[in-house]
């Protein structure tokens, strides 16, 4: 009884909503892991720039994707539904990124530290994600 106007409160939504968003950027990073080839943190922490623009770019993307969401889904249920759905765009996305450039293997160019592709791997994720959050809004 006592909870049922506790969600009523703009800081306690605003404080959900994070926590749920939290949680599904840590899940969608353990998916990207699992997706690219290249293990994302340690080269991040050898200092590899295109793999921290690429997964700068995921971060910045499914954020993106949950804002969108958050702005138009009054649930939490919905909102958390809607931005995964956008995240497994995202992750399709990417893979079509990898398939659409035949003439050099994305994920090894990334792990080799090409700044160039790591940058366009951001942009597209980044791009995509104004687009997919459109869509799902």
């Amino acid at each position: 009884m006592l909870l049922n106007g506790f969600w009523q409160y703009p800081v306690v939504e605003a404080a959900g909503n994070f926590s749920v968003v939290v949680l599904c950027l840590i899940l969608s990073m353990v998916i990207f892991e699992i997706v690219t080839k290249y293990k994302n943190w340690v080269e991040i922490k050898r200092g590899n720039v295109a793999v921290a623009l690429a997964t700068g770019g995921k971060i910045l993307g499914v954020c993106n994707i949950f804002r969108y969401s958050i702005e138009k889904h009054n649930s939490l249920a919905e909102m958390m539904g809607w931005g995964l759905f956008g995240f497994i765009l995202l992750i399709f996305a990417y893979v079509l990124f990898e398939f659409m450039t035949p003439t050099f293997k994305v994920d090894e160019e990334i792990e080799k530290d090409n700044r160039s592709v790591g940058f366009i791997s951001f942009t597209i994720s980044v791009g995509l994600s104004f687009v997919i959050g459109a869509s799902i809004s």
